[in-house]
């Protein structure tokens, strides 16, 4: 490249990328070059500097005297505890820095059926933090959030993880102490269900690789899973309702929830024994900023520093104190030992990704609906 033309590429820096493509700045910039008739790198580096400099001293006010931002969050039903202790301290650690008032428009349920509202637009989210990736990948098919959501953050865009846990009644008068357990006779199981409820999917494939991944192969993983779901006279919209059943409506012998979901019930008083199988599922929960959404509300800038806040050590600590494992290395290392230990975690990859278990399991005419018209018969 010759040196006319490394000159023209670092004005084209300068004034396209280092310098906002927009407004007063790139207009004096474009007109002092021109006054001066700048051609040295030397000048050229320089006038990138000083420029770049002084808009970035001006960047720390810019919002200043800016009407208040409103985010909305989309959520799957058992975050809502998280949440409400982060976002009171994203919210001053905004306005500390920008001088700008965030406030949240927050809406929690079945993380399916969340979904699903989000793609219709009868909510507009800004952000989605979700049960399961499945759900936001249904979201971007929909074109609403860009390909490769989950590289534009952390951790594979994975802000919160739990396993699946199983409560009993006191004294635990049905002998429930494994999976295999639930497919005895006389039990009844509160479960949601997995058109609508993020855990109930989760539930679901606990259930199949507690068989296929300890040497069963899938006719017997079949079989029992028929059993368990015969055993669940109700299926619930969300994990939230499930629970509700369960503790407050004192309905059915044992529950299968998030490992969270049950700390929390016992921080309310609603102290039951339950079991983490040593054999369990990652429970992955994502978030995704909606691009399609935070571009029309303006709150894209907003919406991310949120999004980077979930992973920081503060917030992370907030989920731990829910019993959520965290994804956060600082925070793991700290509260590890808490946690009971699991011998085998499969994940949704171990049942061969998120494009198989959709087609094979929960899309119409699957093993979900199979299972169903069994549990009818």
């Amino acid at each position: 490249m010759s040196k006319s033309q490394h000159l023209a590429q670092l004005r084209y820096l300068i004034v396209e990328k280092i310098l906002p493509p927009i407004g007063v700045y790139r207009h004096i910039v474009i007109s002092w070059l021109k006054a001066r008739n700048v051609r040295s790198f030397v000048s050229l580096l320089l006038v990138g500097a000083i420029f770049s400099t002084a808009i970035a001293a001006c960047s720390q006010s810019r919002y200043a005297g800016q009407s208040d931002v409103r985010l909305k969050l989309v959520s799957f039903s058992v975050t809502k505890a998280a949440h409400d202790q982060i976002i009171p301290k994203f919210v001053q650690k905004w306005k500390q820095e920008h001088n700008q008032n965030v406030t949240f428009e927050q809406s929690y349920g079945g993380s399916g059926a969340q979904a699903a509202t989000v793609i219709v637009g009868t909510q507009q989210a800004d952000i989605v933090h979700l049960a399961l990736p499945l759900d936001v990948k249904k979201i971007q098919q929909a074109g609403l959030i860009k390909e490769g959501w989950e590289n534009r953050a952390p951790r594979n865009g994975i802000v919160s993880r739990s396993v699946a846990a199983i409560v009993t009644r006191a004294g635990n008068p049905k002998g429930i102490n494994s999976w295999q357990d639930l497919a005895k006779d006389g039990v009844t199981l509160i479960a949601a269900n997995p058109k609508t409820s993020g855990i109930a999917i989760w539930e679901f494939l606990a259930l199949w690789g507690s068989v296929t991944l300890t040497g069963g192969d899938e006719t017997a993983a079949l079989n029992y899973i028929t059993k368990v779901y015969k055993n669940t006279p109700i299926l619930t919209k969300d994990a939230r309702e499930a629970s509700d059943l369960f503790f407050q409506k004192n309905q059915g012998d044992v529950l299968i929830n998030y490992e969270n979901e049950i700390a929390l019930a016992k921080k309310n008083g609603a102290e039951l024994p339950y079991t983490v199988p040593k054999v369990n599922i990652s429970i992955d929960n994502p978030i995704a900023v909606v691009d399609k959404n935070v571009d029309q509300h303006g709150t894209r800038e907003v919406a991310a520093a949120f999004v980077d806040f979930l992973y920081s050590t503060e917030a992370q600590r907030e989920f731990a104190k829910l019993q959520y494992r965290p994804v956060n290395p600082t925070v793991t290392q700290e509260v590890v030992a808490k946690y009971p230990k699991i011998d085998t975690l499969f994940t949704s990859q171990d049942l061969g990704g998120w494009d198989l278990i959709e087609k094979k399991f929960f899309a119409n005419g699957a093993v979900f609906d199979q299972v169903q018209a069994a549990k009818k018969a």
